[in-house]
């Protein structure tokens, strides 16, 4: 979608000689988030404490790109995608290393037989911005939204080895939705955290 985006883009773009920082992702409804936020409180109620994702911020990355000057380029990037509305779901909970993040999978789908669409969706998206030129962090995809990060008990335990609470993984909450668009995102640094605006999508 491009419009008057379009236009902001390109005015923004000059304004940017350094560039903005940019990442691709599906932006979650509001199911989704108040399961996901369900999660977080469970977590806090067990007296988890840490950086705890605002509600607001809760999205799913397929690319981060990082600092780059043209997000024009990106969406001519994006809008080369083929691309069809699917269902995600939220598929358990999990960590890696000081970052606690809930799984997410393709509905009725088989990641082994080469029809999860989510993953399909990264990996196409992936290989167009490489064929581009566009410079994104290449580890490989890992579906996940990051609940918390830098989680430590009250009594000030924590570290990389800390556990997710057994009471939390008991609990979790089912959310399933459909995937309608893919979005184009700049993070900026605000007074009170990270600031996420859609540029543009697909």
């Amino acid at each position: 979608m491009r419009g008057s985006i379009g236009c902001a883009l390109r005015r923004q773009h000059g304004a940017a000689s350094n560039g903005m920082r940019l990442f691709i992702s599906i932006q979650l409804n509001d199911e989704m988030k108040h399961a996901l936020r369900r999660i977080q409180h469970a977590m806090q109620s067990q007296g988890v404490q840490g950086n705890f994702t605002r509600e607001e911020n809760l999205h799913l990355t397929l690319a981060f790109i990082g600092e780059y000057p043209d997000p024009e380029d990106v969406l001519d990037v994006m809008e080369q995608i083929e691309f069809e509305p699917f269902d995600i779901r939220l598929d358990g909970v999990g960590s890696f290393g000081s970052l606690w993040w809930a799984g997410i999978d393709s509905v009725g789908e088989d990641e082994f037989d080469g029809s999860d669409a989510l993953r399909n969706l990264a990996k196409h998206l992936r290989r167009g911005l490489a064929d581009a030129g566009i410079p994104f962090d290449r580890k490989k995809f890992s579906p996940h939204i990051t609940l918390v990060r830098k989680p430590q008990m009250r009594n000030g335990h924590g570290g990389r080895n800390l556990a997710i609470p057994e009471a939390v993984l008991e609990d979790l909450p089912m959310a399933e939705m459909l995937v309608e668009h893919v979005s184009l995102m700049r993070s900026e640094r605000g007074k009170h955290g990270m600031i996420y605006t859609e540029l543009g999508r697909i």
